[in-house]
């Protein structure tokens, strides 16, 4: 079984191994393609089929459209047969430029990039930021979509020794082009419910997208009890008018985030009607879950974000990211990730 790549890589026949992906290949080869969560999450590695099949699990999650024009992802695409593929098209990622980057004194920057064309989107879900040399990162959304166009849209980036899209944001400018891939996730606010408890709960850099949300049901005149959970002191909590309430629940006083969200929740009118949107570390986000689910509440009510972050060995032969894991009925996240020579 062979794999041939169109364009620059014209005519080379790369030899399948068993088990392999597509994105494994083209690795093993020496071909860089773009991939942050290597989980089928991110859409950073996407390929377009020329000829044969890529199999079922490339094209899982993949919007109908995507999937229409050929489009599938190489880093859970097993074909079965011989594959003729092109690099993803242009339009798989908006062109976007750089606004601002903003450090905040915690470790984070706070980045604002404005597309050229609208984008629809929800707050709090996230998107793959392509930098101009090819870095490609997810980050949640922090900002509202009214706010695109006059003030782009906000993402907050942990800084990393090291790290590949901190340190070219370190040295871009405004009005550097970006790519924005497609939005994606489902922690964003439903304005058909105005009336269900909201416990969004997040740590570190996930409060950001937290808060979007808060601030988004609050801009559609949300009415039921919202309730904004911090784990951690990196991003401030802030001043919130009502139905929102929040706090933070740090380690250096004894709280433990996942024990303060399962009483938050029970605390609450019409707990089992609640929503929940989890945030944070993969560890933390999936302990919190399983609170809340021990708790009563149905897991299709609970929206959760992992940020992961990469470090240390690589996982692929050559320059290559290592990531993180999939969270049941939500996405991975990237803190920036560190490149591994």
């Amino acid at each position: 079984m062979r794999l041939t790549v169109s364009g620059d890589h014209s005519g080379d026949q790369l030899e399948f191994h068993p088990g392999e992906t597509v994105l494994e290949v083209l690795t093993r080869h020496g071909i860089e393609l773009p991939a942050a969560c290597r989980a089928g999450l991110c859409g950073a590695c996407l390929l377009r089929v020329l000829h044969g099949d890529p199999g079922p699990a490339g094209r899982a999650g993949l919007d109908d459209a995507l999937q229409a024009d050929g489009y599938f992802l190489a880093c859970t695409a097993r074909p079965g047969g011989d594959l003729t593929v092109a690099l993803a098209d242009a339009e798989v990622f908006a062109p976007a430029e750089l606004l601002s980057v903003q450090p905040t004194g915690t470790g984070v920057l706070r980045v604002r990039v404005r597309p050229r064309h609208p984008l629809d989107f929800r707050a709090g879900q996230h998107m793959a930021v392509r930098a101009p040399a090819g870095i490609v990162r997810v980050y949640s959304i922090a900002s509202l979509p009214a706010e695109a166009r006059d003030h782009g849209i906000e993402f907050h980036v942990r800084v990393q020794p090291g790290g590949a899209m901190s340190g070219w944001l370190a040295d871009a400018a405004r009005g550097d082009p970006v790519g924005l891939g497609r939005p994606g996730g489902s922690c964003y606010y439903r304005p058909d419910e105005p009336d269900c408890p909201l416990l969004l709960a997040g740590t570190g850099a996930g409060l950001a997208p937290l808060a979007a949300i808060a601030r988004d049901a609050l801009a559609h005149g949300h009415r039921g009890p919202v309730v904004l959970l911090g784990g951690g002191p990196l991003m401030p909590m802030g001043t919130w008018p009502p139905p929102v309430r929040s706090r933070a629940c740090l380690r250096s006083r004894g709280e433990d985030i996942v024990t303060a969200v399962a009483a938050e929740l029970t605390g609450l009118p019409g707990a089992a009607r609640a929503r929940a949107y989890l945030c944070g570390a993969p560890q933390v986000v999936a302990r919190m879950r399983r609170a809340l689910f021990m708790a009563g509440l149905s897991l299709r009510r609970i929206h959760c974000d992992e940020f992961g972050r990469a470090a240390g060995p690589a996982v692929m032969d050559g320059p290559a990211l290592t990531a993180g894991r999939r969270a049941t009925g939500g996405g991975l996240v990237m803190d920036d990730l560190v490149m591994d020579d």
